[in-house]
C-alpha cells in the first residue's frame, strides 16, 4: 500500500524544539520530491520545506530559514523535519506529501 506517515508533533513551549518524521510505504523517497506543508486553524495550507530527490536541494518557507531543516534517511525511507526556535505562529497541522500521497498530519502546539 502507498501511503506516508508522520509523527514527532506535539506542544512545546517558545523558542523549543521538534523533529517531525515522515515515513513511506510503498514506494521510494529517493525517487520523488518530499514536501511538508502546515495549516493552522481558518488558514490555507502552506508549503514549509520541501527536500529533492536523494536530497540534492531544498527549499523553506521564509520565515522558516534558518530554524528549519529538511534530511533524509535513505535506508528508513524516512524524511525529517527538525525545527528550532519554535514561535506561535509555527502552530498547526503538519502534512507531509510526496509521489501524490498525503499523510494523515500531526499537530504541533507551540505555547507558553
Amino acid at each position: 500500500q502507498v501511503q506516508v506517515r508522520e509523527s514527532g508533533g506535539g506542544l512545546v513551549q517558545p523558542g523549543g524544539s521538534l523533529r517531525l518524521s515522515c515515513a513511506a510505504s510503498g514506494f521510494s523517497f529517493n525517487d520523488n520530491v518530499v514536501h511538508w506543508y502546515r495549516q493552522a486553524p481558518g488558514k490555507e495550507r502552506q508549503l514549509v520545506a520541501e527536500v529533492t530527490t536523494f536530497g540534492t536541494g531544498t527549499k523553506f518557507l521564509d520565515s522558516v530559514k534558518g530554524r528549519f531543516a529538511i534530511s533524509r534517511d535513505e535506508a528508513k525511507n524516512t524524511v525529517y523535519l527538525q525545527m528550532h526556535f519554535l514561535q506561535p505562529e509555527d502552530s498547526g497541522v503538519y502534512y507531509c506529501y510526496s509521489a501524490g500521497q498525503w499523510g494523515q498530519g500531526t499537530q504541533v502546539t507551540v505555547s507558553p
